[in-house]
Protein backbone atom coordinates (compact mmCIF):
# COMPACT_ATOMS: atom_id res chain seq x y z
CA UNK A 1 0.00 0.00 0.00
CA UNK A 2 1.31 3.42 -0.87
CA UNK A 3 0.03 6.79 0.15
CA UNK A 4 1.29 10.33 0.28
CA UNK A 5 0.75 13.02 2.89
CA UNK A 6 1.71 16.65 2.60
CA UNK A 7 1.46 17.52 6.30
CA UNK A 8 1.85 15.96 9.71
CA UNK A 9 -1.90 15.98 10.30
CA UNK A 10 -2.50 14.24 6.98
CA UNK A 11 0.15 11.62 7.79
CA UNK A 12 -1.41 10.82 11.17
CA UNK A 13 -4.83 10.53 9.53
CA UNK A 14 -3.41 8.13 6.92
CA UNK A 15 -1.65 5.99 9.53
CA UNK A 16 -4.86 5.78 11.56
CA UNK A 17 -7.05 4.85 8.60
CA UNK A 18 -4.83 2.22 6.91
CA UNK A 19 -2.24 -0.38 7.66
CA UNK A 20 1.10 1.33 7.13
CA UNK A 21 4.32 -0.64 7.43
CA UNK A 22 6.90 2.02 6.58
CA UNK A 23 6.72 5.81 6.58
CA UNK A 24 9.27 7.92 4.77
CA UNK A 25 9.35 11.18 6.69
CA UNK A 26 10.96 14.56 6.11
CA UNK A 27 11.72 16.54 9.27
CA UNK A 28 10.62 19.80 7.64
CA UNK A 29 6.86 19.78 7.36
CA UNK A 30 4.53 22.72 6.77
CA UNK A 31 2.46 22.23 9.93
CA UNK A 32 4.76 20.77 12.57
CA UNK A 33 8.15 19.40 13.46
CA UNK A 34 9.05 15.99 12.09
CA UNK A 35 10.62 15.16 15.47
CA UNK A 36 7.30 15.81 17.22
CA UNK A 37 5.50 13.76 14.59
CA UNK A 38 7.91 10.86 15.13
CA UNK A 39 6.95 10.80 18.81
CA UNK A 40 3.25 10.88 17.90
CA UNK A 41 3.70 8.00 15.48
CA UNK A 42 5.33 5.93 18.23
CA UNK A 43 2.21 6.37 20.37
CA UNK A 44 -0.04 4.83 17.71
CA UNK A 45 -1.42 1.34 18.47
CA UNK A 46 0.58 -0.13 15.57
CA UNK A 47 3.40 2.32 14.93
CA UNK A 48 4.94 2.09 11.48
CA UNK A 49 8.69 1.88 10.96
CA UNK A 50 9.96 5.34 10.02
CA UNK A 51 12.73 6.18 7.59
CA UNK A 52 13.70 9.82 7.96
CA UNK A 53 14.73 11.23 4.58
CA UNK A 54 15.71 14.85 4.98
CA UNK A 55 17.99 17.66 3.88
CA UNK A 56 19.34 18.08 7.42
CA UNK A 57 22.85 16.66 7.96
CA UNK A 58 23.23 13.66 10.26
CA UNK A 59 25.20 15.75 12.76
CA UNK A 60 22.19 17.99 13.29
CA UNK A 61 19.25 15.65 13.77
CA UNK A 62 20.06 11.96 13.33
CA UNK A 63 20.55 11.08 16.99
CA UNK A 64 17.45 13.03 18.01
CA UNK A 65 15.42 11.34 15.26
CA UNK A 66 16.59 7.88 16.30
CA UNK A 67 15.77 8.65 19.95
CA UNK A 68 12.32 9.84 18.88
CA UNK A 69 11.61 6.52 17.18
CA UNK A 70 13.05 6.61 13.66
CA UNK A 71 14.35 3.28 12.39
CA UNK A 72 16.62 4.93 9.81
CA UNK A 73 18.01 8.37 8.99
CA UNK A 74 19.19 9.35 5.52
CA UNK A 75 20.06 12.62 3.89
CA UNK A 76 18.26 13.43 0.64
CA UNK A 77 21.56 13.25 -1.23
CA UNK A 78 21.97 9.57 -0.33
CA UNK A 79 22.38 7.03 -3.11
CA UNK A 80 19.10 5.47 -4.28
CA UNK A 81 20.48 2.01 -3.47
CA UNK A 82 21.02 3.09 0.12
CA UNK A 83 17.42 4.31 0.38
CA UNK A 84 16.14 0.98 -0.97
CA UNK A 85 18.34 -0.93 1.48
CA UNK A 86 17.07 1.22 4.37
CA UNK A 87 13.41 0.69 3.47
CA UNK A 88 13.89 -3.07 3.11
CA UNK A 89 15.73 -3.29 6.43
CA UNK A 90 13.15 -1.34 8.43
CA UNK A 91 10.24 -3.10 6.72
CA UNK A 92 11.74 -6.35 8.00
CA UNK A 93 11.80 -4.95 11.53
CA UNK A 94 15.40 -3.75 11.67
CA UNK A 95 17.18 -0.44 11.93
CA UNK A 96 19.41 1.12 9.32
CA UNK A 97 22.29 3.52 9.85
CA UNK A 98 24.79 4.75 7.31
CA UNK A 99 28.48 4.16 7.94
CA UNK A 100 28.98 7.86 8.69
CA UNK A 101 26.12 7.80 11.22
CA UNK A 102 27.56 4.65 12.78
CA UNK A 103 30.85 6.53 13.27
CA UNK A 104 28.99 9.47 14.79
CA UNK A 105 27.15 7.15 17.19
CA UNK A 106 30.34 5.29 18.10
CA UNK A 107 32.14 8.56 18.78
CA UNK A 108 29.30 9.50 21.11
CA UNK A 109 29.84 6.31 23.10
CA UNK A 110 33.43 7.22 23.88
CA UNK A 111 32.70 10.88 24.65
CA UNK A 112 33.23 11.59 28.36
CA UNK A 113 30.13 13.72 28.75
CA UNK A 114 27.10 14.92 26.87
CA UNK A 115 27.48 18.17 24.92
CA UNK A 116 25.44 21.02 26.44
CA UNK A 117 23.17 21.28 23.38
CA UNK A 118 22.06 17.66 23.91
CA UNK A 119 20.18 18.86 27.00
CA UNK A 120 18.03 21.20 24.90
CA UNK A 121 14.47 20.21 24.09
CA UNK A 122 13.76 19.35 20.45
CA UNK A 123 12.08 22.73 19.93
CA UNK A 124 14.97 24.60 21.57
CA UNK A 125 17.37 22.69 19.34
CA UNK A 126 15.37 23.66 16.23
CA UNK A 127 15.47 27.31 17.28
CA UNK A 128 19.21 27.05 18.03
CA UNK A 129 19.97 25.72 14.54
CA UNK A 130 17.83 28.36 12.87
CA UNK A 131 19.34 31.21 14.90
CA UNK A 132 22.82 29.90 14.12
CA UNK A 133 21.92 29.84 10.42
CA UNK A 134 21.18 33.57 10.55
CA UNK A 135 17.39 33.51 10.60
CA UNK A 136 15.54 36.24 12.47
CA UNK A 137 13.15 35.56 15.33
CA UNK A 138 10.26 36.59 13.08
CA UNK A 139 11.37 34.19 10.32
CA UNK A 140 11.80 31.34 12.79
CA UNK A 141 8.35 32.05 14.24
CA UNK A 142 6.84 31.75 10.75
CA UNK A 143 8.73 28.53 9.94
CA UNK A 144 7.79 26.82 13.22
CA UNK A 145 4.25 28.23 13.49
CA UNK A 146 5.05 29.99 16.77
CA UNK A 147 4.70 33.57 17.94
CA UNK A 148 7.84 35.74 17.88
CA UNK A 149 7.50 36.07 21.67
CA UNK A 150 7.65 32.29 22.04
CA UNK A 151 10.75 32.09 19.84
CA UNK A 152 12.37 34.87 21.90
CA UNK A 153 11.62 32.83 25.03
CA UNK A 154 13.26 29.77 23.46
CA UNK A 155 16.27 31.94 22.57
CA UNK A 156 16.55 33.06 26.20
CA UNK A 157 16.39 29.46 27.42
CA UNK A 158 19.05 28.42 24.91
CA UNK A 159 21.37 31.22 26.03
CA UNK A 160 20.86 30.24 29.66
CA UNK A 161 21.28 26.47 29.16
CA UNK A 162 24.41 26.89 27.04
CA UNK A 163 25.90 29.64 29.20
CA UNK A 164 25.97 32.11 26.30
CA UNK A 165 25.13 35.79 26.13
CA UNK A 166 24.37 36.74 22.53
CA UNK A 167 23.11 35.35 19.25
CA UNK A 168 26.64 35.73 17.89
CA UNK A 169 27.81 33.33 20.61
CA UNK A 170 25.05 30.90 19.56
CA UNK A 171 26.43 31.01 16.01
CA UNK A 172 29.96 30.39 17.27
CA UNK A 173 28.79 27.52 19.47
CA UNK A 174 26.90 25.92 16.55
CA UNK A 175 29.93 26.21 14.26
CA UNK A 176 32.29 24.81 16.92
CA UNK A 177 29.98 21.83 17.52
CA UNK A 178 29.31 21.28 13.79
CA UNK A 179 25.57 21.90 14.17
CA UNK A 180 25.49 24.02 11.03
CA UNK A 181 27.47 23.89 7.83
Amino acid sequence: VTAEASSGAELLETVRSRTVDVVMLDLSLPDRSGLELLKDLQREPKPPAVVVLTMHPEEQYAVRALRAGAAAYLEKGSAPEELVAAVRKVAAGGRYVTSSLAELLAAGLSAPSEAPHEALSDREYQVLCRLASGRSIKDIAGELFLSPTTVATYRSRILEKLGLGTTAEIVRYAVDHRLIE
